[in-house]
């Protein structure tokens, strides 16, 4: 690259040493011209005014707006039927009341739907006769299907079914509104989705006493088991008598506390959607943008969304919370945390939503509108733009060549204006565009390498509790990658012909250029999320425009004022956008696992942020006099960060109740049997499941005595499962990197369920089956594993499973019914010989709702503050068959 530079340098000087010098110029003069130059450049003082005003603008425009929600209607306002969240706030506080609601347990089963219920039918008992049909139906189903790398199977969980009609109804369409009440593990459930729960009864509660009719049917579903994962929304979609109807959803979930609701996913390939959301939707919050990145499966969650699209065949729209993600997921979940006004955010637009998509002529045919994706976002939660995909094809790749065009034009104007050719002019802009590739490269790249350096040292997550410290970690080293070329070509050229400010305007168009060629590869690789360099560089394009119809292009730093007065628009946007995802993401780093290095992943995110919304703005320091300063200012910024981040508390991820280090262990009691019974191991420990990339090294700086902990992957590599009771198939996913610490003690589980063979009965072709049962818990895993000379080749759980792991996987959860599991598997063995070992067989059986014994609950004591432990007692048998 360097190579490169170097050879369009020497170019260009022969380019100049062609170029005739007119009678007259002396080397006297070009001194004298760079002396009026350097006076036409402000003083260097406000170059750093300059950069604080985009600072401020950010502090007083996108932080307020983006932190914005309604004022929460009272109860006073119900003769104007709206949203109450005074209402919904009160039914909050008394859900969050009854405590953790884990699928099982007499918390979830019985008090929580006896008080949603309660709830159901005093609505139902205040509806208007007149105008609506209610009908209510407690739904306990069982059922089975993959998911991910297990087969998830579950029995007697439960659904709250509500269906409102409007009277005489004859419309066979419905639109479904879905959220859930059951939690996880210590977690009081407020946020998630205790808020959403509410949040549906109160829209049910007002629509069914408003005099407003609707064409459709509604049906409201409050599931019990969406933790488990995702279980009662595949009962409601494939066994519910309501279900056929159901063609649109509206999906509520939260992954934080409190603030907006954002849309991120949409569809599919249903435009009309996301136009009734801009049009009905009071409070706007979506982008296409987080729709990509959640549909890459890259972050740690997953919504009923993905259930009812798959195999229910419904369009929709997916909801969420996600402001405060610290507290999700733990104890810190709590009512506390929820403003009225949030509550009152989610009602006005789920209310405006059901009310329009229920009276909707699209509701009766979706199949007709299934028009292709749609390109869609807020502008700071003021307005919402939205257009079809094939649309924003055309614009992309239209506003790409406009903007490579008006280039070349202002290319032209500047040799015309300098009295140069305009080959002189290009063979700079050649080598500008080179140092922009390096500028961009350099942009992005920089924060990144920082990220890297942090965690090869140990020091990932330092901006986890701190995030102004992102600005000296990733910001200014973006900000020093993106103007360092520029400065540096700025300083050196020596071109009198071409005064400053037009070589400064070749500098900006330089990047508009790379932004171009950008916008294109992603427009050709199908992103939908090219609308962003699309719409800055509209925003370059029209005061680029602007200053070629006018003298302002040829007169000096004219020209900067028409392009300052137009990068508001993209600096608030982008601004807006990447720190979205910033207070998104930045929680889940605490949970993203120990094999992928985080910091990477914001850093990237911060410098994309800084690039697009300042991408334009920082190399017009260079119109002030002595810009090194702005350079070494960010320099030092970053220096001082860094030592912060690394040498001081700042710099420690975790805090306690605010940001919490997320600590999932079992009490575990393992034992192993022989084919002829014998018992071969037998021991208990701790196993630690540790959800940042820090793992166990801030515990080791407490007083817990984590002496012997061990990584358990060597076990992995020779052992079913590694041998241990892997929760679900985030614990498997993550097993190289989980540890134990073994315990003297014994520890005794609450129950140890005892796996029973049936029958074993020989088959035609060379195949056996044998029949299992066994009393698990309410959360259990059936790990089976056949020998080498044998083969699964039917079971009674989905056949399509069969062959898709090494080991298979069924996790198996109840609600209300705890009949044992019963379950048979048919084996293949090429010789027919059954009489010798044909499998492995490990029972992972969990008692969620146990606190352990004294010995472990005395270690749970010892756990620092800044750490949210969700711990219960485990056993795990291995057989074999």
């Amino acid at each position: 690259m360097w190579q490169a530079v170097r050879s369009r340098f020497d170019s260009c000087k022969n380019k100049i040493s062609d170029e005739p010098i007119e009678d007259g110029v002396s080397s006297t003069s070009s001194k004298n011209i760079r002396k009026q130059e350097q006076s036409l450049r402000g003083p260097w003082y406000l170059a750093s005014g300059f950069l604080l005003f985009w600072a401020l603008l950010f502090s007083a425009v996108v932080l307020p707006l983006f932190y914005s929600i309604p004022k929460g209607s009272t109860i006073e306002d119900v003769s104007k039927g709206v949203f109450i969240a005074e209402r919904a706030q009160n039914n909050l506080y008394k859900l969050a009341e009854i405590g953790t609601k884990v699928v099982g347990s007499d918390n979830n089963e019985n008090k929580t739907v006896d008080y949603l219920m309660g709830l159901v039918s005093q609505i139902q008992e205040n509806c208007l006769d007149d105008y609506f049909d209610i009908e209510v139906d407690l739904q306990e189903v069982s059922g089975s299907y993959i998911h991910w790398t297990m087969v998830n199977m579950y029995q007697g969980v439960q659904n709250i079914v509500i269906k409102l009609s409007p009277k005489d109804t004859t419309s066979t369409t419905y639109l479904l509104v879905n959220s859930h009440f059951d939690s996880k593990p210590t977690s009081p459930s407020a946020g998630d989705a205790g808020q959403m729960v509410v949040a549906i009864l109160e829209v049910l509660q007002v629509m069914c006493t408003t005099k407003q009719t609707i064409r459709h049917p509604v049906i409201f579903l409050l599931n019990g088991a969406e933790e488990n994962p995702l279980q009662a929304s595949h009962g409601f979609i494939t066994q519910h008598k309501w279900a056929k109807n159901c063609k649109v959803v509206l999906n509520l979930d939260a992954a934080g506390n409190g603030g907006r609701d954002i849309v991120f996913q949409t569809g599919p390939n249903s435009p009309w959607l996301v136009e009734t959301y801009k049009n009905s939707a009071p409070h706007y919050m979506a982008t296409t943008m987080a729709e990509e990145i959640f549909q890459t499966g890259i972050l740690p969650s997953d919504t009923d969304f993905a259930i009812f699209v798959k195999y229910g065949n419904l369009i929709g729209l997916d909801t969420a919370k996600f402001i405060n993600g610290f507290a999700y997921h733990t104890k810190y979940d709590q009512f506390s945390n929820i403003p009225r006004g949030s509550i009152q955010n989610t009602g006005d637009n789920l209310l405006g939503l059901v009310r329009s998509i229920a009276n909707s002529t699209e509701l009766d045919n979706t199949a007709a509108y299934a028009t292709g994706h749609a390109i869609f976002f807020d502008v700071l939660g003021l307005y919402f733009i939205s257009y079809t995909e094939s649309n924003g094809v055309i614009l992309n790749y239209s506003v790409s060549a406009v903007a490579l065009v008006l280039i070349f034009l202002s290319i032209w104007r500047t040799a015309s204006t300098s009295d140069v050719s305009i080959g002189y002019v290009l063979c700079w802009f050649i080598l500008i565009l080179v140092l922009q590739i390096i500028a961009f490269v350099l942009g992005l790249g920089l924060p990144v390498v920082v990220a890297y350096v942090f965690d090869m040292y140990g020091l990932s997550l330092t901006y986890f509790s701190t995030p102004a410290l992102l600005i000296g970690l990733y910001i200014c080293p973006s900000l020093l990658g993106l103007s360092l070329p520029s400065y540096i070509y700025l300083k050196l050229q020596r071109s009198d012909k071409v005064a400053f400010a037009q070589q400064l305007q070749l500098v900006l168009n330089g990047h508009a250029a790379v932004l171009a060629i950008l916008d294109v590869g992603l427009t050709v690789y199908g992103l939908r999320s090219a609308y962003v360099p699309t719409w800055t560089l509209i925003f370059y394009v029209i005061p680029l425009a602007i200053n070629l119809l006018t003298t302002l292009h040829d007169r000096g730093f004219s020209w900067t004022g028409v392009l300052k007065i137009f990068q508001v628009v993209p600096f608030l946007y982008n601004s807006y956008l990447i720190y979205c995802f910033v207070v998104t993401l930045i929680p889940m780093m605490g949970r993203f696992g120990r094999a992928t290095n985080p910091d990477l992943i914001i850093s990237a995110l911060c410098a994309l942020g800084t690039v697009l919304s300042l991408g334009f703005v920082i190399p017009l320091v260079n119109m002030f006099r002595r810009p090194s300063m702005i350079l070494l200012t960010l320099l030092a910024i970053s220096a001082v960060t860094m030592y912060t981040a690394s040498s001081t508390q700042i710099g420690f991820p975790f805090r306690p109740r605010t940001n919490v280090q997320r600590l999932p262990y079992l009490h575990v009691r393992r034992t192993f049997y022989e084919y002829d019974g014998t018992v071969v191991k037998d021991d208990s420990g701790y196993l630690f499941n540790f959800q940042d990339r820090r793992g166990p090294a801030p515990l080791k700086l407490s007083t817990l005595n984590m002496t012997g902990l061990v990584s358990i992957a060597a076990d992995c590599d020779t052992v079913m499962m590694c041998g241990y009771p892997l929760y679900d198939h985030r614990w498997v996913k993550n097993r190289m990197q989980i540890m134990w610490l073994p315990r003297e003690e014994e520890i005794v589980p609450p129950n140890v369920p005892k796996l029973e063979l049936v029958a074993k009965t020989e088959l035609e072709n060379n195949t056996v089956r044998l029949e299992f049962q066994v009393n698990t818990s309410d959360h259990a895993s059936i790990f089976l594993l056949p020998y080498e000379d044998v083969s699964i080749v039917n079971w009674s759980l989905p056949t399509s499973y069969i062959g898709q792991q090494s080991t298979s996987h069924l996790y198996f959860s109840y609600g209300k019914d705890n009949s044992p599991l019963a379950f048979f598997v048919e084996f293949y063995k090429l010789d027919n010989d059954f009489t010798v070992p044909l499998c492995q067989v490990g029972v992972s059986d969990h008692f969620i709702n146990d606190k352990g014994d004294a010995i472990s609950q005395a270690f749970a004591q010892k756990i620092p503050s800044f750490a949210a432990p969700v711990d219960w007692p485990a056993s795990y048998q291995r057989y074999i068959f």
